[in-house]
């Protein structure tokens, strides 16, 4: 992240902190995988500790409140996607271990492929993080990313 934008987010801003991933988008390498990292935590108390219908629920009000935070973030700095944006892959993170057994093996196949899939950006991940912009566009290649990664993460533990 260049200074002037850094001086255009506040993480005293609560839209501009969570949009942040808590201030993990703003390490000074790989942001993006400190912001999954980030998610990591948040993943593995909901995995262990709740039913499937309120990760599912979590999971999904992480995804319609990215929309906003990313959006209103990425318009206060002036820039699209800046790569401290990390709701994202916190969001990407939580897609791709829906319905995981929770288990150090399957966070760390997750992760690992949630990671491929966000940085590859294969088809059709590339072509949206290039056409969409905004809020939807931030956060729905990571969606995908996610999408592809839960199904990677399920057949790895259930299948090989």
């Amino acid at each position: 992240m260049q200074p002037d934008i850094r001086q255009r987010v506040r993480l005293l801003n609560p839209i501009h902190f969570l949009a942040l991933g808590f201030g993990s988008g703003l390490a000074p390498k790989a942001p993006g995988t400190f912001g999954t990292l980030a998610a990591v935590p948040l993943v593995v108390l909901l995995g262990l500790f709740t039913p499937l219908y309120v990760y599912l629920g979590v999971t999904l009000l992480v995804c319609v409140l990215g929309v906003y935070l990313c959006g209103v973030t990425a318009r206060d700095m002036q820039v699209h996607d800046d790569s401290s944006i990390v709701w994202d892959e916190i969001a990407g993170l939580l897609i791709t271990m829906i319905a995981v057994p929770i288990s150090w093996h399957s966070v760390l196949v997750g992760f690992l492929l949630f990671r491929l899939f966000d940085i590859a950006k294969p088809w059709p991940i590339g072509f949206i993080d290039k056409r969409l912009h905004g809020g939807l566009g931030i956060m729905l290649d990571d969606i995908i990313a996610g999408l592809m990664a839960l199904a990677g993460t399920h057949l790895f533990i259930y299948w090989l």
